[in-house]
């Protein structure tokens, strides 16, 4: 078993790997182990675009808060936020109106740990640490009374989040218990791995993270809209992770669907 840096909150399970950690090591970062190191490698070894389509969630996270800053958003809840690594929604919204503010919420510790750390002296921005089904205690968390204001417009991400709730959670229902407490005009961002197009030799990618804390369970795209059923769809509605408004054509892979997941960003009306 690996050594535990003295950081390292004490319920932190070394033995079994986590979806934020082998998702931060694709991204580059350093806060994963090797429980986490070896599962991602795996993972990389059968799905080679993996590191690539984890830095086109990323990008599809940016371009959904520059969308929702430019259009007079200025409060976000990340739910699902992962290991802080570069780009965060405050960096970017706060790049363009400083006073834009941000709960992060995570149940990862690491991912918390961290974050904590990165927004020290950030006065509008702040992490709970909870998890995405406990809506209550995400909205009226200390975190969330302090920095945000339901009864004005908000964005809600949950970006690479809902592939890690199964059907028996009822994810629609979860998203409703947000959507209601969420004022017109508000926006929801999601990215959502899928099995439409996937390539044959993904499935085992897959399959190995069912002994993961995370085991995943992929959706059609018929099956991501419905999930965003109460929202009206910004255009181009949901499509594949490069197709959602790239900063240029040469952002857009010949082969979209080689991406394996979708976006979208639904509007309150």
């Amino acid at each position: 078993m690996e050594d535990r840096p003295n950081w390292l909150p004490k319920d932190v399970d070394l033995e079994k790997p986590s979806a934020a950690r082998c998702y931060d090591y694709y991204l580059g970062g350093a806060h994963n182990f090797a429980v986490d190191r070896e599962l991602a490698r795996q993972v990389v070894a059968m799905v080679p675009q993996t590191k690539a389509l984890a830095q086109d969630n990323r990008a599809f996270l940016r371009r959904a808060v520059r969308y929702c800053v430019d259009r007079g958003i200025r409060q976000f809840l990340d739910i699902g936020s992962g290991i802080p690594t570069a780009g965060n929604v405050h960096e970017v919204a706060q790049e363009i109106a400083p006073e834009a503010r941000v709960v992060y919420v995570d149940n990862e510790p690491v991912a918390v740990a961290h974050s904590r750390s990165i927004l020290d002296g950030n006065e509008y921005a702040d992490v709970v640490q909870a998890d995405l089904v406990d809506a209550a205690e995400i909205l009226d968390s200390p975190q969330a009374k302090q920095l945000l204001n339901f009864d004005e417009p908000i964005a809600v991400l949950m970006v690479a989040l809902f592939h890690f709730v199964p059907d028996s959670a009822q994810p629609k229902r979860i998203i409703g218990q947000y959507s209601e407490r969420m004022a017109p005009g508000s926006y929801l961002g999601l990215s959502h791995l899928t099995q439409d197009d996937f390539p044959e030799d993904a499935q085992g990618a897959i399959d190995l993270y069912a002994n993961s804390s995370n085991p995943m369970t992929m959706r059609s795209r018929a099956e991501v809209t419905d999930l965003l059923s109460d929202f009206e769809l910004v255009d181009p509605g949901v499509v594949y992770l490069p197709e959602w408004r790239p900063d240029s054509p040469e952002d857009v892979w010949e082969q979209p669907e080689l991406s394996m997941g979708y976006a979208a960003l639904g509007h309150k009306v």
